[in-house]
């Protein structure tokens, strides 16, 4: 009576019970007999010397038996901290690595890799008016021929000498160079060399494989280069400090000392 009570109610809204069971049927026909089951809990963390550990610091409190489930517990504690740690850590690497240059809505305001460079080309072109003046005050004493020598001057003379020694010794230098390569002549670019071709074993094989080896006309193929994102310490200190557990810890201390 109940199976024909609503069978009316479904004749009524337009439904057939036997239709809407078969397509239920087709549809997850691939679940249907399935058994699901958890998988195996293997813990993240060794678990017979984390139980020692754990047992170490239970005595100090008075407690003398840890269950299995906690070390279990514990296991997986740990491996969650070290992901969110992982990640946010992750996070804040790629922030700092983030360039903004070619973005349009930013304008660069300072320049701090070009304000260096002029320091030092100023720096460059001090010690090059010094050389100069040092130069030819050395000179100067060597070429004068005073009587009456102090021992300042016989100083300066020895350094002017030692000096254009040295000047001749970088030219004879020069020079060499020089000639050495004009009698080696333009250097020429090994296939090896060349792009699109893989050094496997002293041998050259194109990128399209062995059959196409030797052959300067074969397009390299463009293969995706994988980011590889790097953490450094100073990273993980940017975390640390904004971390309120971490922040007045002693391994931030620690690692801030490094």
């Amino acid at each position: 009576r109940d199976d024909d009570d609503i069978n009316d109610v479904a004749s009524m809204a337009g439904v057939n019970l036997n239709e809407e069971s078969a397509r239920i049927m087709a549809t997850n026909s691939d679940l249907v007999g399935t058994q699901i089951q958890s998988c195996k809990d293997e813990p993240f963390l060794a678990a017979i010397p984390l139980h020692k550990r754990i047992l170490e610091t239970a005595k100090k409190l008075g407690i003398t038996d840890v269950p299995a489930e906690v070390v279990t517990f514990i296991s997986h504690a740990t491996q969650n901290r070290l992901r969110t740690v992982i990640e946010k850590v992750t996070v804040i690497t790629q922030h700092r690595m983030e360039s903004y240059k070619d973005d349009e809505w930013y304008e660069q305001a300072t320049d701090v890799r070009s304000q260096l460079k002029f320091f030092e080309q100023l720096e460059r072109l001090e010690k090059q008016r010094k050389d100069e003046q040092e130069r030819e005050i050395l000179l100067k004493a060597a070429k004068s021929r005073s009587r009456q020598e102090d021992p300042e001057q016989a100083r300066l003379k020895q350094k002017a000498k030692e000096m254009q020694q040295q000047e001749l010794a970088q030219m004879r230098q020069r020079d060499a160079n020089l000639t050495a390569l004009a009698a080696i002549g333009p250097r020429k670019k090994r296939k090896l060399d060349a792009p699109g071709l893989l050094t496997i074993g002293g041998e050259g094989v194109g990128a399209c494989g062995g059959s196409q080896a030797g052959l300067g006309t074969a397009s390299p193929r463009q293969y995706p280069r994988q980011k590889i994102t790097r953490v450094n310490l100073r990273d993980f200190i940017f975390y640390m400090e904004q971390e309120r557990e971490m922040s007045r810890s002693l391994l931030l201390y620690r690692a801030l000392l490094k």
